[in-house]
């Protein structure tokens, strides 16, 4: 019992760290602990005891990673929505993240997207090129509706 005790502290203190190194989400860290050996219920009072010490906060990796992936790789809703989900994280707290894009910017990223692509295609018909950087903003994770809307601002 005390060996299975120290490894269950030996698992929390490795979690603990790499939580602290880089912010995680409680998906990643369920999956980190059950690949350790240890049971289903006593890594959900893991995670919730690293929940409880601010380790692990899922709304906090949710904010990070939307203004992380935005600023710097330039991704769209769609497309860290989908990573996110496939991460496992709930709905409400997915959207909770998005709440903090601001829209202005969020148009603004799309336009320049969409720009610097038409400018790099080669193509001569102007349709054959807004389908390109059509294809190219929704690869990004832009929604359809804001490409179309603003396309003919970024073919100038």
């Amino acid at each position: 019992m005390e060996e299975e005790n120290k490894t269950v502290q030996e698992v929390y203190q490795k979690m603990a760290h790499l939580c602290s190194r880089s912010e995680q989400c409680s998906p990643d860290i369920l999956r980190k602990i059950r690949e350790s050996g240890v049971d289903q219920l006593t890594a959900q009072s893991l995670i919730s005891r690293l929940e409880k010490e601010n380790f692990l906060d899922d709304r906090r990796f949710v904010s990070l990673y939307v203004r992380e992936k935005f600023k710097i790789n330039r991704w769209g809703r769609i497309k860290m929505h989908y990573y996110l989900k496939m991460k496992g994280l709930k709905e409400e707290i997915i959207q909770s993240g998005f709440t903090e894009l601001d829209e202005d910017a969020y148009v603004e990223m799309l336009v320049k997207t969409m720009k610097e692509k038409a400018r790099s295609i080669k193509k001569s018909d102007k349709y054959e090129k807004m389908g390109q950087v059509i294809r190219y903003a929704q690869g990004r994770g832009f929604e359809p509706e804001l490409i179309h809307r603003y396309l003919n601002a970024a073919m100038t």
